[in-house]
């Protein structure tokens, strides 16, 4: 039994644990071991659902802003190759004319 296994929760539970800290006035060590999981995964959570709602601390990035990041940073790249892929055409055909 070596593996390490983790389990997947539901969204919808994830939400439950975050308002049962929030409402319980609980630590959230307090609440993950009422609800048999590990405090890493609740505070985690707890963190991620503060940034989402705008009460992280600074630097704290919410999920949409993630995944704009994410879209961004590929259109980047995409256009980095683009230009890449010009520049050799254009080194190419300047060539082509001086002959």
């Amino acid at each position: 039994m070596g593996s390490k296994y983790t389990k997947r929760y539901t969204e919808e539970f994830k939400r439950d644990a975050i308002a049962l800290v929030d409402s319980s006035g609980k630590t959230v060590t307090a609440v993950a071991r009422e609800l048999g999981i590990s405090s890493e995964s609740l505070r985690g959570w707890y963190r991620r659902a503060k940034a989402d709602r705008g009460e992280g601390g600074s630097g704290e990035v919410t999920s949409a802003e993630r995944e704009e990041l994410k879209r961004l940073r590929k259109e980047v790249r995409e256009q980095q190759q683009t230009i890449e892929i010009l520049k050799k055409a254009t080194a190419f055909f300047v060539k082509e004319n001086d002959r």
